[in-house]
């Protein structure tokens, strides 16, 4: 049976890129020895548009309250429990994102508000193509900018588990020819034909001593050496620590993992996981409703992720993003509906925390994008970047975000000198 290259990238569900160039790691890498303590990415895909006004409320900015007269979040002042948690004066968070609040008064969790993509595209598939190749508006590229993060940061001594993605399948940002892997789960890390078909690991030895294609067959058992050496490692072991308690949903599942992959010390440097239901045109909610009960998910999640990694955190960022932002009015189905300009959390002991970062624009309808979206004052490629070099450390960020102007000087700086 002969499989090429490209037959095998597309259906397998452990998804190792970059064939012509991935190490020989099955000579060097053992799996009881520990890795560098290296700085690590973790990236956070809302998809569907998450509403970034009810998420980070603006209670200081009159024209929310008359945009949204059946689900604006009540200001601090007047709600009790049932109002946004105060910031700093202006802006607030959702009442179901209260332990995200204390993570931002202790200097842990820093906002950009205003902050997205700046192709103005209202559909969900080119807003997310956009955001994961890194290039607004340019849909040639091939490549994701974190994989093209990781082929900047060439480890030639790498493991299989550098770049990583919880999910059945590998994500646009994960594309390239840097290697990477899509990880379902940590107990059952099988060797999939497809994102719904059968396990077939049994017989998939045999199928790839059968191949010709000389570079395959290596890739393959590679493919399977890089699930002896998880197996060996067993991040399953590493249970909850100090009290973390994650939410029982897939999201709350899939964050638990990454943070077992980091404990297991296997060489992780880069994780992305998303979570989906965002769009919410009908019955969006307030303080309760739809988008409650995803920010509370979202929170608690975030939070015992900090709270398990404890002083691992120090060498941790957590970065939330999502496609676009929705319209400053609610619309008649008491939801909102696509929109422009959102806002994204960083999480994480290198993260100058306890502001909201990005020039606010103003709801009034001279300030809106195309009369009906919040404006975008920071492109998300500053927010990444300053990531990337500040905290990764990786130089030519050109090669990150081309056709970007990456001047140094516009980050946001959100990080601790």
């Amino acid at each position: 049976m002969q499989i090429s290259r490209r037959i095998f990238i597309k259906n397998s569900g452990i998804a190792m890129l970059g064939l012509s160039t991935l190490p020989a790691f099955l000579q060097r890498a053992v799996a009881a020895t520990g890795m560098p303590n290296k700085k690590k990415l973790v990236v956070l895909f809302q998809r569907g548009a998450a509403d970034g006004l009810n998420i980070v409320v603006p209670f200081g900015e009159p024209n929310y309250y008359s945009m949204r007269p059946s689900i604006a979040i009540p200001e601090p002042r007047r709600g009790g429990d049932q109002a946004a948690i105060d910031l700093d004066g202006f802006f607030g968070v959702h009442p179901s994102l209260a332990p995200l609040a204390q993570l931002f008064h202790d200097g842990q969790l820093a906002i950009v508000h205003a902050a997205g993509s700046p192709d103005t595209t209202r559909s969900h598939f080119d807003a997310q193509d956009y955001m994961e190749s890194g290039t607004p508006g340019v849909k040639s590229t091939d490549d994701g900018w974190l994989n093209r993060t990781m082929q900047v940061l060439s480890e030639p001594d790498a493991t299989p588990f550098r770049a990583v993605a919880v999910g059945p399948n590998l994500p646009r940002t994960l594309l390239g020819s840097a290697p990477a892997i899509a990880m379902p789960d940590v107990k059952q890390f099988q060797v999939m034909a497809g994102a719904g078909s059968q396990v077939i690991q049994g017989g998939f030895e045999a199928m790839y001593a059968q191949t010709v294609d000389t570079a395959l067959r290596g890739t393959g058992t590679e493919t399977f050496e890089a699930i002896d050496m998880l197996k060996k490692a067993n991040p399953s072991q590493f249970q909850p620590e100090n009290g973390a308690d994650y939410p029982k949903s897939s999201y709350g599942k899939s964050i638990q993992q990454v943070a077992q992959l980091l404990k297991a010390n296997i060489g992780l440097e880069v994780a992305f996981l998303d979570t989906g239901g965002w769009d919410n045109h009908v019955n969006e909610g307030g303080v309760q409703g739809q988008l409650s009960n995803l920010l509370r998910d979202l929170g608690q999640g975030l939070a015992a992720f900090h709270k398990d990694m404890g002083d691992r955190m120090e060498d941790v960022v957590v970065v939330t993003m999502s496609e676009f932002g929705r319209t400053a009015h609610e619309n008649g189905n008491r939801g909102t509906d696509h929109g422009h300009a959102n806002c994204m959390f960083l999480m994480g002991g290198p993260v100058k925390g306890g502001k909201v970062y990005g020039k606010w624009p103003g709801l009034s309808p001279e300030h809106l994008n195309e009369g009906r979206d919040l404006a975008l004052t920071t492109d998300f490629r500053c927010v990444l970047g300053e990531v990337i070099s500040g905290h990764l450390g990786a130089i030519d960020l050109n090669a990150i975000f081309p056709g970007f102007d990456n001047d140094p000087r516009k980050f946001p700086r959100l990080l601790k000198a």
